[in-house]
This record gives C-alpha cells, structure tokens and sequence, in this order.
C-alpha cells in the first residue's frame, strides 16, 4: 500500500522593495528661544530632535520586526488549513459508502475518477487519489496517470507506508526532487471488513498555493506597516514639537547649565528646602535643610526615617498631608513649615517642604505643643477607630483613644435606641443607650453601659442632638464632684447617631472653647464607623434572620433513624449551607446536605430555592439521580435568568434510607461522600459515585446503593467542616475520622458535639452543615408481603390474608378500608398491569399498603361520568387514604397509600 501524488511546480510571490530612507534636515535654533517651521522640527541640535531620532528609529525597528512576524504566522496559518482540509477530504472520501465495493469491482477507476474529480473541484484541493493495495494509481487529476504503478519516494516508504499499514491517519510533507514539488498531504488507509488492506486515499495541496495566499496578504501588511511608520512619524514631531517648547530649543549642554545655575541658587537661600519623591524618599535637600535637620551627607534616595530624625519629623516629611506655615519642633529648634505637592505645578509627583528657622518665637511654643497633641490625636483616632464592625467595638476605641490623647478623663457613648438596632435614626427621637464608658475607676458615669437614657430639655445632650454641633457645658454641680463636659454629637449622612461625652475630673485642665473643634471631630471619625458597623448589622441581622428561616426550624421522627444536626455560620457572615430531612412514602427518609457557592444574602436565596426544590422533587417521589438531575437543570436555568448572583459550582448530597431493607441510596453532586460510622465504632468513607457540581452538566448523575446494619451512623457534612484555611481536605478528613470514632455508644446528638470540638476553628471563613443519622430496622412483624398471581380471584384470597395480619397488628378499626383499599389496587394491578403483583404491609406509625406490578403506567385520578360504568377506583382510593402515590422502580412501579395509625388513648 503505497502514495502516489501529482507533481506541481511551486510559485514564489515577490516581496515589495524596501522604502527609501529619509534623513531629516538640521538646523541650528537660538539658544533660549523656542524655535519653530519645518527646519527646527529637524533640528539634531537640541534635546528634542535627537529624541526625535531615536524614536523614529525605534519605531521602524518594531514596525519590521511585526511585519516580519505577521508574514510567519500567516504562512503558518495558511499551512495549518491546508493540513485540516487535505484531511478532511482525504477521510471523507475514505470513509464513502461504497469505497471498498469499488475497489473489489473489475474496474475501480471508471467508479473512483469521476467521485475523486468531483471532490476534488467542490473542495479546492490539488488532488484526490485513490491508490490500489497493488501499488496502482486509480484515480488522477491527470487522466493518463490513471493505471500507472507509483514508485514511493524513500522518505515516504520509511516514514508514512508503516504507520498506513497501522491503520492510522497521516498528514506529511511530500517532496519530490525530479519534477520539483512540495506539497502538504494526506493519506487514509482503506481495509476491507476481514482487515485486509484495499489501498490508501490520499489528497494533497502544493506549497506554491500557499505562499500565494501569503503574497497576497504581504501587500497589505507591507502598506499598512508604511502607515504605522508615518503616522509614527507624525505623532513623534508632534511630541517632538511640544519638548522643543518645554525645553525652549534648549541643547543638553544648555540644559546642564541652568540646571547648575538654579542648583547654585537652591543652595545659596537660607530657607532649607526638601523635595519628598512619590516612594516617600528624600530627593533634594539643600544645605540650610541639611543644617536645621541635621541631616546626614548621604540624605538623598533614602527615605526620612533612616536619616536619624525624630519620629514626628520623619512622619511629617514622609506624609502626603499639605501643611501651611505649620509649627514643628527638631530637636531643640521651632520650625516654621510649608509643605505642598509638586505634581499640580508641572513637576514629578511628590512634594517641596520648606523649613524657617523659628526658635526665637518661645511665645509659640504651648501653641506648638498643643497643636502636636491634638495632631496626634487625630492621627491616632484614625488608626485605632473603625478597626471592625462592631458598633460597640467602635465606640470604646473612641473612648480609649480619647482618654490615651489625655483629651478626657471620662468619655461615655451613646447612641440612638434605633440605632443599636441597626436602623436609621430618627429625626427627633431623644431615647439612648449607653454604649461605651471608659474611664478611671474613681470617676464613673452616672448611667453604666447598657442602660436607656432620654435626653431631657435643656440638657447639652438636647442640645447637642438638635443643633448637631458640639456642646460646652460648666461645671457639673448636681454630683458630689463637678466636671467639665463636652457633648459632641455622631453624624453621618445627614442623621444624628447618638452623643459622645467627653469630661475631665476637678484638678484637671478645663475645656476650652478651642477644644470644641477637636470634639467634633473626633466625634465625626468615629460616626463614619459606627454608621458603617449599622449598616453591616442590619444587613447581616436580615441576611441571618433571612437564612434561620429558610433553615429547617424543626425536623420530623423519621421511621427507624435516630437523627442530629448542626448548622455553624461563618464568622464573616452567612454562607449557602444547608441541610434537610425529607419523609418519603414507604417510611423511607431523604437526608439531604447542600453548599450553595458565595456568602452574603444572595446565597441564602439561592439555598432557599434549592431547598424548596428539592422537597418538590422529592415529594414526586424520584429517584436520587433523578432529583440531583432536576436540580442541576433548575440551577442552569436560573443563572442563565439571573444573570447576576451565579450559584453554578454548587454541590449536593442526596440520600434515601429505606428501613425496610436497610439500604440507602445516594447521589452526589460534586459534594464530600459521607462517612460511615459502623456499629463497632470503626468509620470508613464509602466510594460513592460522584457527578460533577449543579449547573455544570455534560455528565449523568449515579447512585450508589450502601447496605447499612442496624445500628450504623450516616454523617453528612459541608467541606467548612473539613477544609480550612490551616489544613488541607486530607487532613481535615483525618480529623473527622479521628472524632468520630468511638465505641459505637454514643447518641448522633453527642457525636455531633464531639466533632464540633474537634474540628471547629475561632474564626471560621466558612459556615458548616453537619447531619448524623443512625440507622435502625422495622421489625419482621412489622412487614408483610405477598405475591398475587395474575388472576382476578386471587384478589380475595390476599384480601382476607392482609385482614387477618390487620387484626394480629390491633389494627381492626383499619381493616375494611385497607380491604377496599387493596380490593382496588390488587384489580387495577391484574387488570392493566404486567406480572409479577406484590402486596406489602408496612406498619410505624401509620400504615402503609403498597402495590407494585411490572408495568410502568401509572393510574390517574379523574372524575367518572354518571354512566361510566368504571373509572371511580383511584377516587375510591384517594378518598380513603390519607395519602397515595406511585413512584417507579427498575421493574415497573408501585401504587401506594398511607392511613394514620391512632396513638391509644
């Protein structure tokens, strides 16, 4: 089985000539005039047109380099096609219907030419031809090759005829020196259906047609590449023209010698002067700095606190606050300072400070001291207040910093009642609370915190509350020891949020009218806080009271489980973690746990929606595959309405237990498989069958069926239980297998305590779902099954044997609507459905009858006409029953119906 191809001559496009180069002219520009026309644009005198020059150069250097690059890789676009084409065409006419019967038949050429040639012009490519096992050519675009043998060029034989004989597909490079040719093939063997080889299909397209395609483009490339060079070069003596008027046609030797001039001139003031760079290192500083700073030698490029200064002066000079004829002490001297940003007046982003020597002015010195304190203050207030969202964390860092700046001996916080609550406030409400109080243990306040205060007129807090500004108030004359007071109040947003108190005991400094401004603001920096720490409480009390609602508040006693559970929220807010307990018909239970992705008040939406889903799905009473699937096509659907809060990549873990036979079914939908507790204490993690998250689709959902003994513990759990930020998912399983192995006594109630303890972190990022379930079995006496055969009077016999078993439960009162009941089922069974018809009892607390055939038509109820002569069956059913369903299994289906059995008395 050889290739033969058709030789073709390759064609070289030719490449457009390179540009001319252009020179630009000179000319000389006075010096310290701007310079302008087409001679000073040319200019290589000064700074700008060498700028010039080398930009331009640059630029044509990148312009080839892309042009160069985009030649590449459209030729190996082209030649990338090419391979795609030849073999689609070479495979698709492989894999024709009919081939190998052509190449049986007595002539193969007059059935393949025509097909071949046919492909050929439809597809575009140079050749298509079929090659016989016996090394003959079949078919050609050049008719007089037809029937010659083809002699393989060597490459060939040794590279692609073995991988031919493997049955594989390959695509080459053929070259043929005698007639010159280079093309791009494709061969496809052809086996006949016993694996004989019948020949090989091969198309191929030459080089030349692909180098045509890439000299058609070379134009447009080459064009479009001049353009980027002129409009480069337009762009670049514009900017050329804009540093010519900056520099004012200034050359580098001129340009060095101002700047050496005003270097001399900085220098030479006696007023230091420093400029701070954008990274908060010192640039510049001239010799009256360095003499009133006691700089060191080397201050340039380091930043201020490496240069021995004192904190305050390091702090000063590293800040981006402005400062305007601003009083600082160095060391023993008063410093009259200036500070302003350089960007704004055409400079490097950074800022000049400039330093007076003041230390003759002693008069200034409290105002200096003073004005040091309360900058401190305020810079500390800015550090220290806001650090959470805790409103009352906030109003004691307000208190600790006032009474650590020694601006008050005594401050108390008190907030509006409403605000406390995380509502807004309300204009005129006077109603407080004490909030914060922080002072020493001789001086307290006359209300502690937590207490309900009402601002009475004309009290300062009145006063403060309604005019918004802060108060001065005298000595306080109505306790044993008199104080200072100013009320300030907390605004933000146009509300007032409560009062902050600040006092000084007898003996300290009285509060001045000076301090007023201060209070306020002080006030304000803690107001902006604590309305965002309201904020955050009310939306987190919504979102939490939101998700405790769409929690199960209660869980039902299921049949044979003994059941406990656990839900942790995240320290940072709530998360989409849920869990559920489902009954089901036949005393089966649904254990459900589920992880919606994100936090916050959309993910407890998106949790609320999939657990309502899931009881609807489960109330149909579907298989766990089923269900997971549902669900899967709910989350698709609803992000694609959405559009926003997407809750594709959630997980779920969905389990039915049935009591009866001890098994449990689960599906999962990318969630952690369970664990299983043993009766003997041992704890394993079943391989459970596990699809991908919900929304991501592409893959069915299975269910894998776990045997339980009696007595086993199920635990379903969220990966916050497992997975932190400390330890890995291995690790933290290990942990949870560690916790929850025991001597197989515990309570699920005490097993889900003890793996709270062990596994729960302080500050947990992610909230958990934690469900036990520990299994038990319905008794023998509690179950009984017969099987109907398929006639109608076997209905009484079974009729009168699940009597008698009614009245060995006690269940007499039950006994001539389950005979109804079942007389009912029994005959739709035999009637419409297919053997085999099974009867079986179940007894809890309440009584299941179930019918089950081997057919999978469900029955309906309807409403029967007056001369139906049938049709009232399910009706009689539905009317006696307190519930009925049918739910499908792999042999067909089962009618079922429930009564409630009556505790007695």
């Amino acid at each position: 089985m050889v290739l033969l191809t058709t030789a073709r001559e390759r064609s070289h496009p030719s490449l457009p000539s390179d540009p001319p180069d252009r020179s630009p002219q000179s000319v000389t520009a006075p010096a310290r005039r701007p310079t302008c026309g087409v001679r000073a644009l040319l200019s290589v005198r000064s700074l700008a047109g060498r700028v010039l020059l080398v930009e331009l150069l640059i630029v044509v250097l990148l312009v080839g380099a892309g042009v160069a690059a985009l030649v590449m890789q459209a030729r190996s676009s082209t030649e990338n096609d090419a391979r795609r084409l030849t073999r689609g065409v070479a495979e698709s006419f492989a894999h024709a219907p009919g081939l190998v019967q052509a190449l049986d038949s007595p002539d193969p050429s007059a059935v393949l030419q025509p097909q071949a040639e046919a492909v050929r012009k439809a597809t575009g490519v140079d050749s298509v031809i079929v090659i016989s096992a016996g090394f003959v050519q079949l078919t050609s675009p050049r008719p007089s090759y037809v029937g010659r043998p083809y002699e393989v060029p060597p490459d060939v034989m040794r590279n692609v005829v073995p991988q031919l004989y493997a049955g594989r597909t390959v695509t080459f490079d053929l070259q043929e020196p005698k007639p010159r040719y280079h093309s791009i093939a494709t061969a496809v063997p052809v086996f006949g259906p016993d694996g004989t080889p019948k020949g090989v299909v091969a198309s191929n397209i030459t080089l030349g047609r692909v180098d045509s395609v890439v000299g058609a483009q070379l134009p447009v490339l080459l064009g479009s590449a001049a353009g980027a060079v002129a409009l480069a070069a337009v762009a670049t003596a514009l900017a050329r023209r804009r540093l010519l008027r900056q520099t004012r046609g200034l050359g580098p030797g001129e340009l060095a010698r101002m700047y050496e001039h005003h270097d001399a001139v900085l220098h030479a003031v006696r007023e230091g002067v420093l400029i701070v760079g954008e990274d908060g290192r010192v640039m510049l500083a001239n010799d009256e700095a360095r003499r009133l700073l006691d700089l060191p030698a080397d201050a340039e490029r380091r930043p201020p606190a490496e240069l021995g200064l004192d904190p305050e002066t390091a702090a000063l000079l590293s800040s981006t606050e402005e400062v305007t004829d601003g009083i600082h002490q160095a060391g023993d001297r008063l410093l009259a300072v200036n500070k302003r940003p350089t960007a704004p007046f055409g400079g490097l982003p950074g800022s000049v400070v400039t330093l007076r020597d003041s230390t003759e002015l002693h008069d200034l010195t409290h105002r200096v001291e003073e004005a040091g304190r309360r900058s401190r203050l305020l810079y500390e207030a800015g550090l220290r207040i806001g650090g959470t969202l805790d409103m009352t964390r906030t109003c004691e860092e307000l208190a600790e910093v006032a009474l650590s700046g020694r601006f008050a001996d005594t401050v108390a916080v008190d907030l509006a009642e409403t605000v406390t609550r995380g509502e807004d406030p309300v204009p005129g409400d006077r109603r407080l609370r004490r909030t914060a109080l922080r002072g020493s243990a001789g001086d307290p306040a006359p209300t502690g915190v937590g207490q309900a205060l009402t601002a009475a007129d004309p009290s300062p807090q009145a006063l403060g509350l309604d005019g918004g500004r802060a108060v001065l108030a005298g000595p306080d004359t109505a306790g044993d020891r008199p104080h200072t007071v100013i009320t300030a109040p907390l605004r933000a947003g146009g509300g007032v949020l409560g009062l902050v108190e600040f006092r000084r005991a007898p003996g300290s400094t009285p509060f001045e009218p000076d301090d007023l401004p201060l209070a306020e603001e002080l006030a304000a920096r803690a107001a902006v806080s604590v309305d965002n720490a309201r904020r955050f409480t009310r939306e987190h009390g919504t979102a939490a009271a939101l998700q405790r609602s769409l929690l199960p508040r209660t869980i039902p006693e299921p049949t044979a489980l003994d059941v406990a559970h656990r839900y942790l929220p995240a320290s940072a807010g709530i998360g989409g973690d849920w869990f559920d307990l489902i009954p089901l018909p036949g005393l089966r239970t649904a254990l459900v746990v589920g992880d919606v992705v994100g936090h916050g008040i959309n993910a407890a939406v998106a949790m609320g929606r999939l657990r309502t889903a899931i009881r609807t799905y489960a109330s149909l009473d579907l298989p766990p595959d089923e269900v997971l699937g549902r669900l899967d096509e709910l989350v698709t659907q609803t992000d694609e309405e959405c559009g926003g809060f997407a809750i594709t990549g959630s997980t779920c873990a969905y389990a039915v237990y049935d009591p009866a036979s001890g098994v449990c079914t689960l599906a999962r939908a990318g969630h952690l498989g369970p664990a299983l507790v043993h009766p003997d204490g041992t704890v394993e993690y079943p391989d459970a069958a596990l699809a991908p998250p919900l929304g991501v689709g592409g893959h069915p959902f299975e269910t894998t069926e776990l045997k339980l003994a009696e007595g086993s513990r199920l635990v379903l759990f969220t990966d916050g239980l497992v997975e932190t930020r400390e330890h890995d998912l291995d690790h933290g399983l290990e942990r949870l297998r560690t916790a929850l192995a025991d001597d197989g006594r515990r309570t699920p109630d005490e097993t889900c305590d003890a793996v709270i303890r062990a596994l729960r972190t302080p500050h947990p990022a992610d909230d958990v779902a934690l469900l036990i379930a520990r299994t038990g079995r319905l008794a023998p006496d509690q179950v009984a099954e017969w099987e109907v055969p398929m006639d109608p009077s076997a209905v009484a016999p079974v009729r009168n044997a699940c009597a008698r078993r009614l009245a060995d439960w006690g269940l007499d009162d039950l006994g001539f609507t389950t005979e109804l009941i079942l007389s009912e089922l029994i005959t739709n069974a035999i009637r419409y459905g297919t053997a085999p018809v099974r009867v079986r009892l179940l007894r809890d607390t309440s009584l299941v009858c179930e019918v089950s055939d081997g057919s999978s038509t469900a029955p309906h109820l309807r409403w029967a006409a007056t001369t139906d002569e049938g049709g009232r069956g399910i009706f009689l059913v539905a009317q006696l029953a307190h519930r009925w369903g049918t739910r499908y299994t792999d042999q067909g289906k089962v009618i079922w119906c429930e009564q409630p059995i009556e505790s007695p008395a």
